[in-house]
């Protein structure tokens, strides 16, 4: 969870969204204003980044729970624990080894993607979050727009870096290194491991969605004993 100092700072800037799906949030008697953002333990090794919640999300106050996330899940509890996931609460334990965390969280009408003007207005604040709140490096972006998010306010040469990572035929298999600024002059870098959305929409990817998240986590060496920074 977030401190009460950085959720006030969301809060006060969510104020001025205009696109805020307010109805699914008052569906669910939630605080529109109130950011939902999964964090987890600093010092989980791995990180996954998506583009904004969805109904689902609202509905349990957390990112990555819907049917894109609960694909995700299930491949990460096949990793760890094998077989079949077969409960929604068990989706919710094997989330707790990872680090989560979106674009701009809050969901937006349509489920469109957020404009890059509330990306921009809200990218301080979170990558002072990535940077402050997780001691790990390894994420895996889901889509182009969370992959992308990395160049938003940094150098031009980042953008044309990743830009041109995305469009190798190989990007889904290999990872790319990319320094997030912030600025106050800190910074640090990322691996990123992009994969694509984990939308039933995608169909060009949808179905293959499972095998590259696996061969991902194979990558990344993930284990019940390589979980946290200190282990991996």
């Amino acid at each position: 969870m977030i401190d009460g100092q950085r959720r006030q700072a969301f809060r006060t800037l969510a104020a001025d969204l205009d696109r805020i799906d307010r109805e699914v949030y008052a569906e669910f008697a939630k605080d529109p204003l109130d950011p939902i953002i999964g964090l987890g333990d600093p010092d989980c090794r791995i990180g996954f980044f998506g583009r904004d919640p969805g109904k689902d999300e609202v509905r349990h106050g957390m990112p990555f729970i819907g049917a894109g996330g609960q694909k995700v899940r299930r491949e990460l509890f096949a990793r760890l624990e094998g077989g079949e996931m077969a409960a929604f609460e068990q989706s919710l334990k094997i989330g707790e080894h990872f680090f989560w965390a979106n674009t701009v969280p809050y969901k937006p009408l349509g489920n469109k993607a957020w404009s890059m003007k509330a990306k921009k207005a809200f990218q301080p604040l979170m990558a002072a979050l990535l940077v402050d709140a997780w001691h790990g490096s390894d994420m895996i972006t889901l889509g182009r727009e969370a992959f992308l998010w990395f160049a938003i306010l940094q150098p031009r040469e980042t953008r044309q870096a990743l830009e041109a990572f995305w469009a190798q035929e190989d990007r889904f298999e290999t990872f790319v290194e990319a320094e997030l600024q912030l600025a106050d002059g800190r910074r640090k870098t990322f691996r990123l491991h992009p994969l694509p959305h984990p939308s039933p929409l995608n169909a060009t990817w949808y179905g293959r969605f499972p095998g590259l998240l696996a061969r991902r986590l194979e990558q990344l060496g993930v284990a019940r004993d390589t979980l946290t920074v200190s282990s991996g």
